[in-house]
């Protein structure tokens, strides 16, 4: 019948095969019984073996595909054998999921197809008398491990005895091995081609399912196909750390290796995430873009932006170069800041300034300072009322002076959503890594991702955001503001501005937990940097955490409409699982129907008649449904590739085999990040309190809001 495999039954192509085998070994025991002339013995024997090989084969494919139901083989790679492309990135092992499987997978669902995908009653007698017999020979050697202790005379008889076992335990990793099963003869390397990944990829599945496993296999391959790296890990993978750093002593890169970790400051390299702008605005736009910006808030948020950028005008036009320590620095102490500025510009407005501004100073009557200058430093007193006589045209300093004009109290009002902020990222040893402050003693490289991508870097961002969720998300999100700039220099200019444009490298950026780094300015890289040769491979959990961190469905689809290529994993939303079988295609499973019967027929030579017919039934379904994406083992995933292919993917279990290579002071990095991986705090928690931080912040400007357009008001202003 068209359209009807019937894999999934008793391997009767066997008992045709024993019969042709039986049958040549007669013939060649007994020639004469079969009447067959002697000189044609052998030509009829091997007429015979042909068909026996022939079902013999069948037979065994029948009941592979029945074993590939329930059991997939073990798949464990060392580093050095996961195959490294120029033009294509591996994936992993599997197939592409056609209509063809989607109805072996119907069939191994169905109730009369259970005997042969549930486990054999010797399984579960084995798997009883393992639990009882846990610490005993017997025990280990049913559970799969070493049944003799190592050093015991006996431990000689471990390899083979590991082998003779008739029911080993089933990997632990969960899930519908039919899902894989279906398709394990057609099992192939799944490549996917340069070309396609630089629309970005969009990495699906719950805790545990092996999405940092999987970042890995990518990692090691665009370290060693020579790609600028870029790895961001919110949550601190000691495993990731550890392949990196292995992959570039590998590769030759660990002079170009650099690691900045939020947790460890004392061994991280150094980054200011506002050092290197193109526009001085793009300071100030990284610092308040932190901040909320809805409601009543956007006033604060511009008050903030423009406060920030007066200051850091004023540090670029002295020389200095802003940080967020400097910055924290002068939004609490603007006077000092306008001090500097005035006593750099006095000599260019007059070479008698100075002196009259300190006869001024000399001169100041507390009865006459205006309002809005009380509680201010007689120096700032004087400059304002010198400038007020004698006006000046430098727009820095009109920004300063716009600034000190505000009551002081207000001022703080003002910028009171900023300072918790800006306390977090200025303040501890935080500090040390986001204000660098370029000491000759101080040996910790610092960062750059121009000098990083010129010289074909790798660098690994540890965030520690199980440690301060707000700090991690504000630094990494400055960090994609920097490189989003980058990426306008790179589009424009290439790798090397002043040398004639260059060909811009391959930048792969790896965003794990993708959901607490998404923001405002992370998705311009998705959609306007690929031609700067960035290409993102991000790795998220569920659809509803990149909504809830952006605060907008609208923003969330236009975040996910940027990825070309997706790969889910399990996951336990059903709203993620509909983001892969949505765009599934419809196609038609069939039912077969037995159906037989027998009627009386009492005026036939037989008196009765018989039917026996199978009947035929179609009904559409998805290629992939949703349960599907809900059941998958660990390691395995269902990826949209290239636009319209359906992979089935499995992923290689990566090996630590010839990593041994670690520094101690990597080694420290490792320690620390798997102390912290073990320790009580969990995502709830530090969700809480990212949470309880914006609630706060919220608080303070509702309570300041009213205050500050009063005094607006009062200012004339508003």
């Amino acid at each position: 019948m068209k359209h009807v495999e019937g894999l999934l039954r008793p391997a009767e192509e066997l008992a045709s095969a024993a019969m042709f085998v039986l049958c040549a070994g007669l013939l060649f025991l007994r020639t004469d019984i079969f009447l067959i002339p002697h000189d044609l013995r052998l030509i009829v024997i091997i007429a015979l073996l042909i068909p026996a090989y022939i079902r013999l084969w069948q037979g065994i494919e029948v009941l592979a595909y029945r074993k590939g139901l329930m059991r997939l083989p073990a798949w464990v790679a060392a580093s050095a054998d996961i195959p490294v492309y120029n033009d294509k990135l591996f994936l992993g092992k599997g197939f592409q999921f056609l209509p063809r499987h989607t109805q072996r997978l119907y069939d191994a669902r169905q109730q009369w197809a259970e005997k042969y995908v549930t486990p054999s009653r010797l399984y579960l007698l084995a798997r009883r008398i393992e639990t009882r017999n846990e610490s005993t020979a017997l025990g280990r050697w049913l559970a799969g491990k070493a049944p003799f202790f190592n050093n015991s005379p006996c431990a000689l008889f471990n390899g083979p005895l590991k082998h003779l076992n008739p029911v080993p335990p089933l990997p632990p990793l969960g899930g519908d091995t039919r899902m894989h099963g279906v398709g394990i003869s057609e099992e192939t390397d799944c490549l996917l081609p340069m070309s396609a990944r630089a629309g970005h990829t969009l990495v699906l599945g719950t805790t545990g399912v092996g999405k940092t496993r999987l970042a890995e296999i990518l990692v090691t391959q665009d370290i060693r196909r020579g790609d600028v790296v870029f790895m961001f890990d919110p949550k601190g993978d000691a495993d990731m750390l550890k392949r990196m750093y292995a992959e570039c002593a590998r590769s030759g890169r660990l002079d170009d290796f650099h690691v900045i970790h939020l947790g460890y400051p004392d061994k991280s390299a150094r980054y200011s995430p506002v050092a290197r702008f193109g526009r001085i605005t793009e300071v100030a736009t990284r610092v308040s873009g932190q901040l909320e910006g809805g409601g009543n808030s956007a006033a604060f948020k511009q008050f903030a932006w423009r406060f920030v950028n007066i200051i850091a005008r004023a540090l670029d036009a002295l020389n200095r170069r802003p940080d967020m320590r400097s910055i924290q620095r002068y939004v609490t102490a603007i006077d000092d800041l306008y001090m500097d500025y005035c006593l750099k510009k006095l000599p260019e407005q007059s070479p008698h300034a100075m002196a009259k501004v300190v006869e001024i100073e000399n001169n100041i009557n507390p009865k006459d300072v205006p309002r809005h200058l009380q509680g201010r430093q007689p120096r700032v007193i004087a400059l304002e009322t010198y400038f007020n006589d004698n006006p000046s045209t430098d727009d820095v300093l009109q920004g300063l002076r716009s600034a000190i004009q505000y009551d002081k109290t207000y001022f703080d009002k003002i910028v009171a959503s900023l300072l918790p902020l800006l306390e977090k990222l200025g303040t501890g040893k935080t500090a040390e890594i986001i204000s660098p402050d370029h000491q000759p003693s101080d040996d910790r490289s610092v960062v750059d991702w121009r000098e990083i991508i010129m010289h074909g870097g790798v660098v690994y961002v540890g965030l520690d955001a199980l440690s301060d969720t707000t700090v991690a998300a504000a630094f990494g999100n400055s960090m994609f503001a920097d490189l989003c700039s980058l990426a306008g220099e790179i589009y424009k200019f290439g790798n090397a501005p002043g040398m004639g444009k260059v060909k811009p490298r391959n930048i792969m950026i790896h965003a794990d937990e993708f959901n607490e780094l998404i923001g405002d300015e992370f998705i311009p890289i998705l959609n306007k940097a690929r031609g700067a040769k960035f290409v993102v491979t991000a790795y998220t959990q569920t659809e509803s955490d990149i909504e809830a961190r952006l605060g907008s469905t609208a923003k969330a689809k236009q975040t996910k409409g940027n990825f070309n290529s997706l790969i889910c994993m399990r996951v336990r939303e059903l709203a993620t699982a509909k983001i892969m079988t949505d765009r599934m295609a419809k196609v038609n499973v069939f039912d077969i129907t037995p159906d037989s019967g027998a009627t009386d027929s009492p005026g036939s030579e037989t008196g009765y008649s018989s039917s026996n017919k199978d009947t035929k039934t179609s009904k559409e379904s998805l290629l992939v449904n949703d349960n599907d994406i809900t059941s998958l083992p660990i390691g395995q995933a269902f990826a949209e590739l290239e636009g319209a292919k359906i992979w089935k993917l499995r992923f290689p279990q990566p090996s630590s085999v010839g990593d041994e290579m670690i520094p101690d002071d990597v080694q420290n990095i490792v320690d620390y990040m798997e102390n912290t991986s073990k320790a009580t705090v969990n995502k709830d928690q530090w969700l809480q309190e990212s949470l309880a931080f914006k609630q706060s912040l919220q608080d303070a400007e509702h309570h300041f809001n009213d205050a500050m357009f009063d005094d607006e008001v009062s200012h004339g202003t508003a």
